[in-house]
């Protein structure tokens, strides 16, 4: 009697389970970063497609948009889309400097605040809050601040 209790209560707790591994698969799309300096694009989700980009940008921000097993379909900051290995990616909120010219980045939230440095399109960092149409940058070796969000790759709902 009890190995069939025993059993019964394990296909009770892998039915419970099963809802959480299916919401999982539907959090698609979300925001992610590169985890290595070197991470390749492919066409189709196995080592055996042919390789598209080669990313060498630890932290460039990726949009996740469709998951199959170890695999990911993202698209990067110029819209170029392919499949990555999960292993690859972070779930830490990245951004990049996005139009054209230079942008700000303050001390502070407020286009009137202390201005700190000019970004380059392209510069990208980890991302913090976004309030009141800034959003805290930190690009690294003590440099932070406050950018446009309108001017940021990476941020609102992917």
């Amino acid at each position: 009697m009890s190995l069939i209790f025993r059993s019964l209560a394990a296909l009770a707790l892998l039915a419970a389970a099963a809802p959480a591994f299916a919401a999982d698969d539907e959090e698609v799309p979300y925001w992610a970063a590169l985890r290595a300096n070197e991470v390749n694009l492919r066409v189709g989700p196995a080592e055996t497609y042919r390789i598209a980009w080669v990313y060498r940008r630890t932290g460039l921000p990726m949009k996740v948009l469709r998951r199959m097993e170890g695999w990911r379909l993202v698209q990067d900051p110029d819209g170029a889309r392919g499949w990555m290995l999960a292993r690859f990616l972070k779930r830490d909120r990245g951004a990049i400097v996005k139009g054209q010219g230079l942008v700000d980045m303050r001390d502070k939230g407020d286009g009137g605040a202390k201005l700190l440095w000019r970004l380059e399109p392209g510069v990208s960092g980890r991302l913090g809050d976004c309030d009141g149409g800034w959003c805290k940058l930190d690009i690294g070796d003590g440099h932070a601040g406050f950018v446009p969000q309108n001017r940021l790759w990476g941020v609102g709902n992917p």
